[in-house]
């Protein structure tokens, strides 16, 4: 046996040759999820090395904003990820606001909690439902698929007028406030579509002894390996940081809602799993409570030098009419100076960095991902 061992060590297994086989999984292949190449050393069945190579997505985000006014730039960000395109629309616009000063109303505050976690909530079955087909359960992935269209259909089209790239934020705003029913249909949805979901989910896969095999110690990382490669969100609280910025650097009004941040021991694949039912859990709380203490009001400030004027006035007031020509032509005007702001997204902490030299474009964004 012991020679057996040392002639694995020094040369592969017994019915491979020495040389590792090189395999390349992508830039395009059914094992990935996105356009991503990974390298591959094989002895046999047995991964030596994996290297992965990223950015064959590359959208030249950066690049396209400095050509764009502040305003043109919230599109680009749906494309950030556009399984939560809407929390990418808050992110952009909040570092927007936080250099200009603006103090959005509480209305709009609101209605920004509620489509985040919304979007968190689908975005973690989209993550759930397809490392479950992965590994061949791919029932799940569909009793997931339903309720998400249901959002889709029933609260982000007829809130924003499209399902993926909503482009629905406004610096200093929302592009327009909720329309009819839309709370009604907002608790309908979560009451007896996701939660009944999630439930089936978890009757199907938490104690399901197949599913534990294969996902518990599998991916395993310790925190202080997860703080050293920069991990964020759901990955690193399965580590066991409790780190969420809606809590440790909470904005808009986090504060006033009550709820957990749910923690992981080991850090593997079966943690993350968990942290992110759980977490679904806990936005359907934060959407509760949302929706009852959801203020009257404005949805957007009242300053010329941000919001366009009403269409009304344009077609009766000549100085609405100039504002609104100066908004579109030139942009919204946004002093000099430089800020980075950063939200909890549903994958981890979204960060934007962005520098004006003044005028109605960005001289530079750069994207902190999750």
């Amino acid at each position: 046996m012991a020679e057996i061992e040392a002639y694995r060590r020094e040369a592969g297994t017994l019915d491979m040759q020495a040389e590792p086989m090189i395999l390349n999984i992508g830039p395009s292949h059914p094992a990935t999820h996105a356009t991503l190449r990974f390298i591959a050393e094989l002895d046999g069945e047995t991964i030596l090395k994996l290297t992965p190579e990223f950015g064959y997505l590359h959208r030249c985000f950066e690049k396209e904003s400095e050509n764009a006014t502040w305003t043109q730039v919230i599109p680009y960000t749906d494309r950030l990820n556009y399984v939560s395109s809407l929390m990418n629309n808050v992110g952009y616009v909040m570092a927007v606001e936080k250099l200009c000063g603006i103090e959005v109303t509480e209305r709009c505050q609101y209605i920004r909690v509620l489509i985040c976690e919304l979007s968190r909530i689908i975005d973690h079955m989209v993550c759930i439902g397809t490392n479950m087909v992965d590994i061949g359960a791919l029932t799940n992935f569909w009793y997931f698929w339903k309720p998400r269209e249901e959002v889709y259909m029933h609260l982000i089209e007829p809130l924003t007028g499209i399902r993926l790239t909503t482009a629905y934020t406004r610096i200093g705003g929302l592009m327009w406030d909720l329309p009819d029913g839309w709370v009604e249909k907002c608790r309908d949805v979560c009451r007896n579509v996701i939660v009944p979901a999630i439930a089936d989910v978890n009757a199907l896969l938490t104690k399901n002894r197949i599913f534990i095999e294969r996902t518990m110690g599998v991916g395993a990382i310790t925190p202080k390996e997860a703080i050293a490669r920069g991990f964020t969100g759901p990955c690193l609280r399965a580590a066991g940081v409790p780190l969420d910025l809606r809590k440790d650097e909470t904005y808009l009004v986090y504060d006033r809602f009550d709820f957990d941040v749910p923690i992981g021991e080991e850090g593997d694949t079966c943690d993350r799993y968990m942290v992110r039912m759980e977490e679904m859990h806990q936005s359907l709380h934060i959407i509760e409570q949302a929706l009852d203490q959801l203020p009257e009001g404005p949805i957007n400030v009242d300053d010329p030098r941000f919001i366009l004027p009403r269409k009304a006035d344009v077609y009766e007031n000549i100085e609405a009419l100039m504002n609104h020509f100066k908004h579109v032509m030139d942009g919204v005007q946004v002093p000099a100076g430089e800020v980075y702001s950063a939200t909890e997204a549903a994958n981890g902490e979204l960060g934007y960095y962005i520098v004006s030299k003044g005028g109605g474009g960005p001289y530079k964004i750069k994207v902190r991902p999750p």
